[in-house]
């Protein structure tokens, strides 16, 4: 399996458009511009790529008043990266969602996970996302965004996979410690031919001027430009309309074979 992981507090990218490959996964960091007030970068980042390419594990984050929220969750689920591997191994109808998110909640319900929050500066937005075969599914808690981008999709105008929630994190102020805790899962079917995931913290679509607030101009962008050459022009662009706020972009192709779910009336 090839791994990455990064958080702001490790090196911010202020001023600083960075590109990283990881295998068929771009991944884009940017901690916003100095001169508009940004001195640090509290986002966090997590890629796990089987070497078949046969799933992906990719978690973002976006996290404030400090980056020991973002930290305390990548290393929560480092902690459990080879439960997570077992897992993504068995056959797929083995309850891939109901399972997952079984797997994925327990980790943030775990005592010492809870306690270990009370006692950090601040809380973060999560959002992972899990892709094997033709499905992908998700967990995200707060408002980082995750879009499927597919032309049959397009064409009806259907974009983002999750929505986004305000008022909800994982840390200091912790969702898992409410009566009923408050999350958004997912899971959806690729549809043959090119699928094209996209997952982004706030900064890209709340940039000044809005250039990406809505997804047919992060679209343009790929059809113009490939892979990490799209991902660094998306950066560049935030960057020259003076955003504030750092972003992380987490972008790849998953190309299906299989015929996906029609209209039996077709």
């Amino acid at each position: 399996m090839t791994a990455f992981k990064w958080v702001g507090s490790e090196k911010n990218y202020v001023d600083e458009p960075f590109i990283q490959r990881i295998q068929h996964v771009t991944v884009g960091l940017f901690g916003g511009n100095s001169a508009s007030g940004s001195y640090k970068n509290e986002d966090g980042c997590l890629v796990w790529i089987n070497d078949d390419e046969d799933w992906e594990f990719v978690m973002i984050l976006d996290a404030h008043y400090s980056a020991q929220s973002a930290e305390l969750v990548l290393d929560a689920f480092e902690q459990k990266q080879s439960i997570i591997e077992e897992y993504l191994a068995q056959p797929i109808r083995n309850g891939f969602n109901r399972e997952l998110e079984q797997l994925m909640l327990g980790i943030f319900q775990e005592e010492s996970f809870l306690h270990a929050c009370r006692n950090i500066q601040g809380e973060t937005a999560c959002l992972i996302t899990v892709r094997k075969d033709q499905y992908v599914w998700w967990l995200s808690i707060g408002d980082c965004l995750l879009y499927c981008f597919h032309p049959e999709l397009a064409a009806l105008g259907q974009y983002q996979l999750n929505q986004r929630q305000f008022y909800e994190w994982v840390g200091r102020v912790n969702t898992f410690e409410q009566a009923v805790p408050c999350y958004s899962t997912g899971t959806r079917e690729l549809r043959k031919g090119r699928n094209h995931l996209f997952l982004t913290t706030d900064g890209l679509v709340e940039c000044p001027g809005y250039p990406f607030s809505e997804p047919e101009k992060i679209i343009d962008v790929f059809a113009e430009h490939s892979g990490d050459s799209a991902v660094f022009f998306l950066l560049k662009e935030i960057q020259k309309n003076h955003v504030r706020d750092s972003t992380t972009i987490v972008s790849w192709d998953v190309n299906i074979e299989k015929e996906a779910s029609m209209p039996s009336d077709l």
